[in-house]
């Protein structure tokens, strides 16, 4: 019981350290503005809980064009940490070799999650269509994974099923990750 107490501790603890870090990594890579003028919330959120790793890391991890690398590192040096915690507190018997790829897949795991948040999140607010700093933000950081889907998928009296199409895909490639993590650690 303990164990999965504290398993669930380390869950929600990465998922919102590392998810704001692959958040950070999305949003400069799509140039949104995140600075305090900016006038957006969202972004303030983000440094604030992101800095204190990632501002170290950009020391000795450069930026690949438009992609904020020490970003990404620190995600996944946050999930390292989860699951090597975890393998000690199992009893740390052998399968240390898996803690970087469980740490992997669990990072890939994540940005499928937030990106099904993100899209969830924009289908609500197209329903109710609001003019908010947050929604134009979120409409942003959806608008490149539905575009193609958009050339495919036409209007279907009006509404745009798209963001339905990418969930759909999202899960897809949810189980299909599962699979292959399976297939990585035999």
């Amino acid at each position: 019981m303990l164990y999965q107490i504290i398993s669930l501790l380390l869950e929600v603890v990465t998922g919102v350290l590392a998810g704001a870090c692959l958040l950070r990594l999305y949003m400069q890579y799509q140039r949104i503005p995140m600075s305090t003028r900016s006038g957006n919330p969202l972004g303030r959120f983000v440094f604030a809980l992101t800095d204190w790793l990632v501002l170290p890391l950009r020391r000795v991890v450069p930026a690949l064009g438009r992609w904020d690398l020490a970003s990404l590192v620190a995600a996944y040096l946050l999930a390292l940490t989860q699951f090597l915690l975890l393998w000690l507190l199992a009893g740390a018997e052998g399968g240390l070799f898996a803690v970087p790829i469980l740490a992997a897949f669990g990072l890939v795991r994540l940005t499928i999650s937030g990106l099904t948040g993100l899209v969830i999140i924009y289908a609500v607010l197209s329903w109710v269509q609001t003019h908010s700093v947050m929604s134009n933000l979120i409409e942003r950081l959806c608008a490149p994974p539905l575009t193609p889907i958009r050339r495919l998928v036409p209007l279907v009296g009006g509404i745009d099923l798209s963001p339905l199409v990418l969930l759909v895909l999202l899960q897809i490639a949810a189980i299909a990750l599962g699979y292959l993590q399976g297939a990585a650690l035999l």
